[in-house]
């Protein structure tokens, strides 16, 4: 095995350079992802179910305290709840 360079950082070490956003860009991915289901949530010509599904998964990835893979998986399986509903219109 060898050293680490000496430029590396650390294990535990603080990275340098500039902090981690607490709010995602608006232009990220996830931030477009919330839009849009924000707009389906509020689509009075969208069945309920499926708008409150979307509002279900639009809170889930709005949760402040939990880290993201947790939120996304959340987000997904309300999805996919939704996605193998018997009573969603196809």
């Amino acid at each position: 095995m060898t050293a680490p360079s000496p430029s590396a950082p650390a294990l535990g070490a603080p990275a340098s350079g500039p902090a981690v956003p607490v709010a995602a860009p608006a232009d990220s991915p996830l931030t477009r992802l919330v839009a849009t289901l924000a707009e389906l949530a509020d689509d009075v010509s969208v069945p309920r179910n499926v708008r409150r599904g979307a509002q279900a998964a639009k809170e889930e990835l709005t949760k402040g305290r939990v880290a993201l893979d947790v939120r996304i998986a959340s987000a997904v399986a309300v999805l996919d709840d939704l996605a193998n509903d018997p009573n969603v219109p196809t």
